[in-house]
């Protein structure tokens, strides 16, 4: 433990380190070739000319090959193996995809995928919504935020682990240590292995993903309803407009772009929601996901790199359409800058 401690922080510091030697030595290099001090004053205006065309490529260069290396060549890559065979050798054409069409396995996994996409990023906007709104009323609103913004700092398969105990079941005759399983003994009903009921089991997994994003969706919506002028709200008040009707007619048109930026953010992490399924059920029980799918074809039994690259492919797919229309609404919102 206290090796990968040490080691963490190494790395933070050596990566800040090179960050900061990167940029001051590619500055100084900069001003050595094309100097601003001891030439004329024609050469200085075109060498200032010169660094101001340069500089910004030396910041984005690093990041632009590491986005090449990490992100363009891997799409690439994938979509080459989606159309190959088991072992990522022979042509097979669109067999994979037609494979994806009739599976009845996939077809399980895209409905549950539209489960997720219908209940979670609705459901974290509107509840982040109503905590921000009541939390901005209440002295001890911080403290309410705090608590509510905690589960965002645990990572997914963390928060699956703390929500096995309070779906636990134990056999018939055993205490039940499941908090869910003790209020429903507690009130004369039958303890139920929740996980495991049909259909129901993936809104119990919802619950997991909405209490830990509902924290992401208040901090960004209460900011931005910091941001609605307080002449507003009082004209509405004075023409005799009540609470309800300010929330919903004041105040919710006025941050409809941050609602929409926050709505697709969770959606497109809901497109990608593995971490959760792994550690709860590994997809059985009907609550397959793409996302879980992709790695039970890409790494286990053998391994499909053709099958597991086309559900890599399916899933960017889907996430590309969310994606152009977040950074239109985003342009809109900034005048086209």
């Amino acid at each position: 433990m206290t090796g990968q401690i040490i080691s963490a922080i190494l790395t933070v510091v050596l990566g800040v380190s090179g960050c900061v030697v990167y940029f001051w030595g590619a500055n100084r290099l900069l001003d050595m070739i094309f100097p601003a001090h001891g030439v004329s004053s024609q050469s200085a205006i075109d060498n200032l000319r010169r660094q101001g065309l340069i500089r910004p490529w030396l910041f984005l260069g690093p990041a632009l090959l590491i986005l090449t290396i990490y992100l363009i060549y891997p799409v690439i890559e994938t979509a080459r193996l989606s159309f190959l065979d088991r072992g990522g050798q022979n042509f097979v054409g669109t067999d994979n995809y037609e494979w994806a069409l009739g599976d009845r396995e996939f077809r399980q996994a895209i409905f549950n995928n539209f489960l997720w996409l219908a209940v979670v990023p609705a459901a974290c906007t509107f509840f982040g919504l109503v905590i921000a709104v009541l939390t901005d009323r209440i002295w001890w609103g911080n403290i309410a935020k705090m608590f509510v913004f905690m589960p965002l700092a645990i990572s997914f398969v963390g928060a699956s682990v703390i929500w096995k105990f309070i779906y636990e079941y134990r056999g018939d005759g055993q205490t039940q240590i499941g908090v869910l399983n003790a209020i429903v003994q507690w009130f004369g009903g039958e303890p139920q292995v929740w996980i495991s009921l049909p259909f129901w089991n993936n809104f119990f997994l919802m619950v997991i993903l909405i209490w830990i994003q509902t924290g992401f969706a208040m901090v960004i919506l209460s900011a931005a309803l910091r941001g609605i002028p307080d002449e507003t709200i009082e004209a509405a008040t004075i023409d005799g407009a009540n609470g309800f009707q300010i929330f919903w007619k004041i105040m919710v048109p006025q941050i409809w772009g941050t609602i929409a930026v926050v709505w697709t953010t969770i959606t497109i992490l809901v497109l990608k929601v593995f971490d959760i399924v792994l550690t709860m059920t590994n997809g059985q029980w009907n609550t397959q996901v793409l996302a879980n799918l992709m790695f039970d074809w890409m790494f286990r039994g053998g391994g499909d790199f053709g099958r597991g690259a086309t559900i890599a492919i399916i899933i960017m797919l889907a996430v590309i359409p969310i994606m152009i229309w977040n950074i239109r609404n985003a342009t809109r919102e900034t005048g086209g800058h």
